[in-house]
């Protein structure tokens, strides 16, 4: 597989396609005999793949049967879900303590591994050091929206590569440019993404957009740039795409990509496009720093809101989130521990949904 190869598989079954797209990429041609190979799903909470936020077990089962067959044993599977989140009810949830006990493999949560400092694009970065220890570490993201950075992809899913405080700081630094320093510090070998039916609306699901479709390549940036053409978007409408391609990372243009398809007649639906739905509701809050797992439980508890013919109540810009509201004060209603200087405001690392929800309908 050349490095500006992108292949493409389309179907409804995830195992059988799995089957497809790996006779195409043939991973055992890059992989040395021997080595120890990492599978990173996305994770992110603990969801049933259907819903459209998390990876498809269907899909690293696949994988670790295929790589068993070719003779390799070493198989991690190692996941650190977002701030907030039980990786370990994620991997029972998702389907994933399953594989492990089935195929005897180890299944590490990223949140509790060791790590080690690098620095990358200007920056010193913490990173889990599982993620940077094995031989070959194959990334299994989710196409999918994100209410902060419009498109999660390749790129963003090794954010779960790097601690909760990490995570956190990330988001202090706008996201964007640490995602791309971590892409040049922490690059996958390959990349296999779950298009099957991410939520185009929400990062944390509920909304399943059937696309059917699984894409691998080994540059993730040539891979991200696909995704967001795929959905609608430029490289450019996603900062971390073109910075990640400033870095060295990968490619950014679109016409040095050979895309092949393995089964182009199954081929069904394209011109998906991203709901706008968070962008909607995000004019009702004045965000300064907030990790994706607040602002993403606010975004869906205003969602809700609007559902119940309550939204129009709340003004623009008046609710505070994110780090940048610490030692703040005022009268605007602030979400999470970050702002608790405001009065009112709800407390949580990170409060639900529907905790959210509650709040905002009492004020």
């Amino acid at each position: 597989m050349n490095k500006n190869s992108i292949i493409v598989t389309y179907g409804e079954d995830p195992r059988v396609m799995t089957e497809q797209l790996l006779a195409a990429v043939k991973p055992e041609e890059m992989i040395k005999p021997g080595a120890t190979i990492g599978l990173k799903p996305n994770l992110v909470l603990g969801k049933p793949a259907d819903g459209g936020a998390t990876t498809h077990p269907e899909i690293a089962e696949g994988i670790i049967e295929y790589l068993l067959v070719k003779g390799f044993k070493k198989i991690i599977i190692m996941e650190g879900s977002w701030v907030g989140a039980d990786t370990k009810r994620a991997f029972t949830t998702c389907g994933y303590k399953r594989l492990a006990d089935k195929y005897h493999l180890e299944l590490v949560d990223l949140k509790k591994d060791q790590t080690i400092k690098v620095e990358a694009g200007g920056d010193p970065l913490e990173i889990c050091a599982l993620a940077k220890e094995v031989d070959f570490l194959i990334n299994l993201p989710v196409l999918k929206a994100h209410c902060q950075t419009e498109l999660t992809c390749a790129l963003k899913n090794l954010k779960g590569c790097i601690p909760d405080r990490e995570k956190r700081r990330f988001h202090s630094m706008g996201l964007h440019k640490p995602i791309a320093a971590l892409s040049s510090a922490l690059t996958p070998h390959l990349t296999i993404v779950d298009a099957i039916c991410g939520d185009l609306t929400f990062e944390e699901g509920g909304n399943p957009v059937p696309m059917g479709r699984l894409i691998a390549g080994i540059d993730p940036v040539l891979i991200d740039t696909y995704a967001a053409d795929l959905i609608g978007l430029e490289a450019t409408d996603v900062p971390y795409i073109s910075m990640a391609h400033k870095l060295g990372v990968g490619e950014i243009d679109l016409s040095t990509a050979e895309v092949i398809e393995t089964n182009a007649d199954d081929r069904k639906g394209t011109g998906f496009r991203l709901s706008n739905r968070a962008r909607t509701l995000a004019r009702k809050v004045e965000e300064n720093q907030a990790c994706s797992a607040c602002y993403g439980s606010l975004i869906h508890a205003l969602h809700r809101l609007e559902e119940e013919g309550r939204l129009n109540q709340i003004p623009d810009k008046s609710i505070k989130i994110g780090q940048g509201y610490r030692g703040a004060c005022g009268e605007d209603p602030g979400i999470g521990n970050c702002t608790k200087g405001l009065a009112p405001h709800l407390k949580g690392c990170p409060p639900t949904a529907r905790q959210i929800k509650e709040f905002l309908k009492k004020i």
